[in-house]
């Protein structure tokens, strides 16, 4: 299934932000949500969320976290619009694991799946929209 061409534009700091988070969980995967405009491709906040799951090769967003930063976001006029979770073992792609998530049906089919490897070392970070088993890399575009 072909997917929307898109990309995800973040400032430095959501950027730096995200990488942060990844790090700070670190051996464990860090994850937190993307929030923006109902439907769109611009992060406005980056919000972490701890990992429920506690591991290093899967996460699971803490629920009572997830629905504070959804209300606060929505009081805003904003939603969630993706989530960014880390990779501690693999590159920076989505895993069978995470194609699955994508495709629960409460998880909208708008969202960016921002992946920050740190697999090697360092932090790679990448964008994807994930529609079925369709796979799409998506640009990121920092913004100043």
């Amino acid at each position: 299934m072909a997917l929307r061409n898109t990309v995800l534009e973040m400032t430095r700091t959501h950027w730096l932000e995200m990488l942060a988070e990844a790090w700070r969980a670190y051996p464990l995967e860090g994850c937190g949500l993307l929030i923006g405009e109902p439907g769109g491709d611009s992060v406005h906040r980056f919000v972490p969320i701890e990992n429920e799951a506690r591991s290093s090769r899967v996460y699971r967003l803490d629920g009572g976290q997830f629905a504070r930063a959804a209300m606060d976001a929505d009081d805003h006029g904003l939603d969630v619009i993706g989530v960014m979770h880390s990779h501690t073992h693999t590159a920076a792609y989505p895993s069978p694991t995470d194609v699955a998530e994508a495709s629960m049906p409460l998880v909208p089919p708008h969202w960016h799946w921002v992946i920050v490897s740190l697999a090697w070392g360092y932090p790679e970070l990448h964008s994807f929209r994930i529609a079925g088993q369709g796979i799409d890399e998506e640009q990121v575009l920092l913004l100043q």
